[in-house]
């Protein structure tokens, strides 16, 4: 069974920084595709950050400089830098399992279609 347990959301002010974790298991971490995605109240679904089985990422426009997805192959573990946090940055945060096979056929897409198992999302919260 494939697992996603995200953690290190909170509350943070404006021009913070903030570390996501996801911890997996249940599949071969080591070249699985991943990515991050968020959703803002009333707002839907967006891809902010997905890494191929070789390790290029892809970022969405509004983060980009300022959030860094990362890989722990040792630990299985995906993570998500963000630095210089805005408070259009408070959402639901969620890690996900990307369809490889998908974002191969559409390199550089950020769409949530392509995701094929979700975490359960941790909260960031951006005061100003």
């Amino acid at each position: 069974e494939v697992q996603l347990v995200e953690s290190g959301g909170g509350s943070v002010q404006a021009g913070g920084s903030v570390r996501l974790s996801c911890a997996t298991s249940g599949f071969i971490f080591l070249t699985s595709c991943m990515g991050w995605f968020r959703q803002a109240p009333e707002k839907e679904r967006e891809g902010i950050a997905i890494i191929n089985g070789v390790g290029s990422t892809t970022y969405a426009d509004s983060v980009k400089g300022r959030f860094t997805l990362s890989k722990d192959k040792a630990e299985s573990r995906l993570y998500l830098q963000m630095t210089s946090l805005k408070p259009e940055d408070t959402a639901m945060y969620y890690c996900a399992r990307v369809q490889c096979w998908l974002l191969s056929v559409r390199p550089g897409t950020l769409a949530s279609s392509i995701v094929s198992d979700w975490g359960q999302g941790t909260q960031v919260t951006v005061s100003s």
